[in-house]
C-alpha cells in the first residue's frame, strides 16, 4: 500500500471515484482513494434510485445540478466507455390534492427564477405526457431536461477509467480519523494504525465524514436517513420520465430493460429495528407504505411482483443542502458531503470542481452557498 500522494480521497462513492478521474484527466495521477467497504461504491452510489434532476432542488444546489445535465450527463457514456443508461425524458413531479399542487407551484417557481426550463402542468397534460398515471393525479410540475441512469454502471465506470490512469483504490480501507502538521491537514489515519499523507485530502464519506472532521475539530449538523429501493419484474415498455411525489411519497422510473426500480425515504436509521451496517434489507413497514404509494399513483403496476430490495443511506444536514469546498481553519481539507439523497445525480459536475478546487482553479459555478462556514455565521 502507497502511503504518500499528492491527492487523498475518503470514500469509494460516485463523488470519491469522479474526483479520481477528473483529477487524473488533469495529470494529478498521484492519487489514493481509501473506501471502508469491500466494494467501489457500496454506499449510497450503489443503492439510489438512478435520478438526475434539476427541478425541485433547493435554489443554493440547483446551478450543480443544472451544470452536471447541460455540461456531463449527455456525453457522460462515450468518456467513460460504458452505457450509463442515461435516459432524458423528463421528470413528472405530481399532485393529487390543492396543496400538493401549491408545494410545487413554489417549488417550480424558485427554479424558473434560477433558469431552469420546468412548469406547471394541468391534468389533461399530465396524461397526455403519461397516459399510465392515476386519474387522482391532478397536475404535476415538469422538467423535460431531467432524467435518470444507472447508478452502479456510472459509478464502477469513473472507478474503471481512473483505475486505467493511474489512481490507487484501496477497499477494506476504514479510515479512523485526520490529523493536522504545521496548521494543515496532511495525515489520514486508518484505523490499523496506518498513517498516510497527502497534500490534499478531499472528505467524500456520507455521514462517516462526521465523525472524520470531528478528529480536526469541524462538525457538520448532520444525520443519516435510510432509503428504501426495489425492483420489480420485467414489464412491457411504459413509459421513459422519471416519476416524484409532491409529498415525496415515491420516486423511481423504469429502466432500459423493463424492470421499475423506485425508491422512498424509510425514515432515520435510529429508528431501523435492524442493523444496517451488515444487513442492507428493505424494513418491510416502508416496503408496505411505497407499494401502496405506487399503486395509487400507477395502477398498472398493482401485479408487479418485486424480484428485490435493498436499502441505502443519506448522509442528510440540518438545512438539506450538501457541503462542498474548503473549510477556512482546516487547509488541505476539501469537504464533499452532506448531499441528503441527491448526490448521484449532481456527482459528474461535484468531481470535476472538486478537481478544480484541489488545483486551484476556480469552480464552474459558485460553490459559496454550499460552503461550511454558512452552519456557523451569525
Amino acid at each position: 500500500m502507497s502511503k504518500t500522494a499528492d491527492v487523498i480521497i475518503i470514500g469509494g462513492g460516485i463523488v470519491g471515484c469522479a474526483s479520481a478521474y477528473y483529477l487524473a484527466k488533469r495529470g494529478v495521477t498521484n492519487v489514493i482513494v481509501l473506501e471502508a467497504s469491500r466494494s467501489i461504491g457500496h454506499g449510497a452510489s450503489s443503492r439510489n434510485g438512478g435520478g438526475v434532476r434539476q427541478s425541485g432542488r433547493d435554489v443554493r444546489e440547483l446551478p450543480v445540478a443544472m451544470c452536471a445535465v447541460e455540461k456531463f450527463w449527455p456525453h457522460l457514456s462515450e468518456e467513460l466507455g460504458v452505457d450509463t443508461e442515461y435516459t432524458q425524458e423528463g421528470n413528472i413531479r405530481m399532485g393529487k390534492t390543492e396543496a400538493h399542487l401549491k408545494k410545487l407551484r413554489t417549488l417550480t417557481q424558485n427554479c424558473k427564477n434560477m433558469g431552469l426550463g420546468v412548469e406547471m402542468i394541468d391534468k389533461e397534460t399530465v396524461h397526455e405526457i403519461n397516459p399510465y398515471l392515476s386519474d387522482q393525479v391532478i397536475g404535476a410540475s415538469f422538467c423535460p431536461t431531467d432524467g435518470h441512469a444507472n447508478p452502479l454502471v456510472t459509478t464502477l465506470g469513473y472507478y474503471m477509467r481512473a483505475l486505467d490512469m493511474g489512481v490507487k483504490f484501496y477497499t477494506g480501507a476504514k479510515v479512523a480519523g485526520l490529523k493536522k502538521y504545521r496548521g494543515r491537514v496532511r495525515e489520514v489515519i486508518l484505523e490499523d494504525g496506518t498513517v498516510m499523507e497527502a497534500d490534499n485530502v478531499i472528505m467524500a464519506a456520507g455521514y462517516a465524514s462526521r465523525k472524520l472532521i470531528n478528529t480536526v475539530g469541524l462538525d457538520i449538523p448532520m444525520h443519516d436517513e435510510i432509503d428504501c429501493c426495489l425492483v420489480t419484474e420485467m414489464e412491457p415498455v411504459m413509459f421513459p420520465q422519471m416519476l416524484g411525489c409532491a409529498d415525496a411519497d415515491f420516486y423511481g422510473h423504469q429502466t432500459h430493460h423493463g424492470s421499475f426500480v423506485f425508491g422512498a425515504v424509510a425514515g432515520p436509521e435510529a429508528l431501523m429495528d435492524e442493523d444496517t451496517d451488515t444487513v442492507n434489507f428493505a424494513h418491510a413497514a416502508t416496503l408496505g407504505a411505497s407499494c401502496r404509494a405506487i399503486e395509487g399513483y400507477v395502477p398498472s403496476l398493482k401485479n408487479a411482483k418485486i424480484v428485490r430490495s435493498w436499502t441505502g443511506w443519506c448522509d442528510c444536514t440540518s438545512d438539506g443542502v450538501c457541503v462542498l469546498g474548503r473549510p477556512e481553519e482546516t487547509p488541505g481539507l476539501i469537504l464533499a458531503t452532506g448531499f441528503n439523497g441527491h448526490g448521484f445525480g449532481t456527482a459528474p459536475a461535484v468531481g470535476y470542481m472538486l478537481a478544480q478546487i484541489t488545483v486551484g482553479e476556480k469552480p464552474l459555478v459558485d460553490l459559496s452557498p454550499l460552503r461550511f462556514e454558512r452552519f456557523y455565521q451569525i
